[in-house]
């Protein structure tokens, strides 16, 4: 019978580790597997990544395509339905919407868009905002700064 106390791995599935270094009596002794020597019996060799052998690296042999604007302004998106969870006359900006985990940390800028419905009067103070969110904005007697 199989109880806890005679549990063991079926033969051949665990296998010891190679240890290099240890004697001729072990098979790995003097030159650990390594042979005489050339560049890959030395310490610290093999190539970098990418390398390949001195034939142009593939990455520089595909053709490179357009670039990378660094000014170009990241928005955080939210939808005019998020914004029903703040209160009545509530000023709704990038530090509430940050505080309430609307929005993430890394966007500095933020843009309302008009997904949803809105029924409570704030004041919105962000850095752009959809005609679509400006108009239900200001139905619901709200109002948009900025």
């Amino acid at each position: 019978m199989l109880t806890l106390s005679n549990l063991s791995p079926s033969p051949g599935s665990r296998k010891q580790r190679k240890r290099l270094g240890r004697g001729q009596g072990t098979g790995h002794g003097k030159t650990s597997g390594r042979g005489h020597k050339g560049a890959k019996s030395r310490s610290g060799s093999g190539v970098r990544p990418g390398f390949e052998g001195g034939q142009m690296p593939l990455q520089r042999r595909l053709p490179k395509r357009g670039f990378t604007n660094i000014f170009k302004k990241q928005y955080a998106i939210v939808n005019i339905q998020d914004l029903d969870r703040f209160e009545e006359g509530a000023k709704v900006d990038r530090e509430t919407l940050l505080a309430a985990g609307l929005i993430a940390k890394k966007y500095l800028h933020v843009k309302v868009l008009g997904n949803g419905d809105i029924s409570k009067k704030l004041t919105i103070a962000v850095d752009k905002v959809s005609a679509s969110a400006r108009e239900k904005i200001t139905a619901a007697g709200g109002t948009v700064e900025g």
